[in-house]
C-alpha cells in the first residue's frame, strides 16, 4: 500500500504515481481510512487514493474468472488495449470513462494494472473472503484541502473482508482495533525536476517530476489519538 511503503521508505513507480497529481502546497483529508472490527471480519472505508491499492490487492486472491463492474478512467482509448470487453467509453475533455460490466481473468487485470500504473481502476467484485465496492465515478484532481467543521469522508472505496493480512497493511501502525480513523496531510514542499529537463515534451516532465516533502499521519484508534510523520520524495 502507497502509505506503508512511504513510512518504509519505499519509493517506487506505484508510490510516484500516486503523487503526480499534487502539486506545491499542503492537502488535508488525504488517503482517508476507517476500519471497524465486526464479529470475525472487518469493515473498511477509503478515500480514492487507495481504489488502485484495494482492487489490485483483491484480484490477487481470486484465482478464477470473477464478474467486475465499474468504471476505468485513462486519457486513452482502451477498448483495443485490454483482454476484456468494455461495455462503452464516455469522453469528456479528454478524460476517457470505460464501463466494465464482464468476467474477467483475474491476472489480465493485474497485468494491464502494471501497465498503466497511472490509470484509476474504480471496479467493484468479490471473492471467498471480501466484498470490495468503489464508486463508478473518476475522483476529483487534488487541491490544497480547507478546513471544514466535517470535512471529506471515507467513502469512496467499501471492504468487508476477514483478511488479517490486508488489515495489517492498511493498519500497519496498529491492526488490533475496534474502531480505527485515520487521516493525512500531504505536504509537497518543492518539486524535483528531471536533470535531461530541455530534452523532454511538457508531459514528460510533468510524468517524470517528483514531489519532494512531508506526509502526517493521524490515527484515532479506539478514542487514542497519535500522529506520526514520514518525508518523502517520490
Amino acid at each position: 500500500m502507497i502509505i506503508k511503503k512511504i513510512f518504509e521508505e519505499i519509493f517506487d513507480d506505484e508510490v510516484h504515481s500516486g503523487f503526480l497529481k499534487y502539486g506545491k502546497g499542503e492537502y488535508k483529508s488525504k488517503f482517508l481510512l476507517e476500519g471497524k472490527k465486526q464479529a470475525n471480519k472487518w469493515a473498511i472505508k477509503t478515500g480514492p487514493e487507495l481504489a488502485n491499492c484495494l482492487v489490485k490487492r483483491c484480484l490477487k486472491k481470486v484465482k478464477e474468472k470473477v464478474l467486475v463492474k465499474g468504471i476505468i478512467v485513462s486519457t486513452n482509448d482502451l477498448r483495443s488495449e485490454v483482454p476484456f470487453p468494455i461495455e462503452k467509453v464516455g469522453n469528456f475533455q479528454g478524460v476517457r470513462k470505460h464501463v466494465i460490466n464482464t468476467e474477467i481473468e483475474p491476472l489480465d487485470l493485474i497485468k494491464v494494472m502494471e501497465e498503466r500504473p497511472r490509470t484509476f481502476f474504480g471496479l467493484s467484485f468479490k471473492g471467498e473472503d471480501f466484498d470490495l465496492k468503489i464508486k463508478a465515478k473518476a475522483p476529483t484532481s487534488g487541491k490544497p484541502g480547507k478546513d471544514s467543521d466535517e470535512g471529506p469522508r471515507a467513502d469512496f472505496c467499501s471492504l468487508k473482508t476477514n483478511d488479517r493480512g490486508l488489515v495489517e497493511e492498511l493498519f500497519f501502525d496498529e491492526s488490533n482495533f475496534t474502531e480505527s480513523i485515520i487521516s493525512h496531510t500531504v505536504k509537497v514542499e518543492d518539486i524535483v525536476y528531471p536533470s535531461n529537463l530541455n530534452s523532454l515534451s511538457p508531459k514528460e516532465v510533468r510524468e517524470n517530476s517528483k514531489r519532494k516533502g512531508v506526509i502526517y499521519r493521524k490515527s484515532v484508534v479506539d478514542g487514542k489519538e497519535k500522529i506520526t510523520e514520514a518525508k518523502f520524495t517520490a
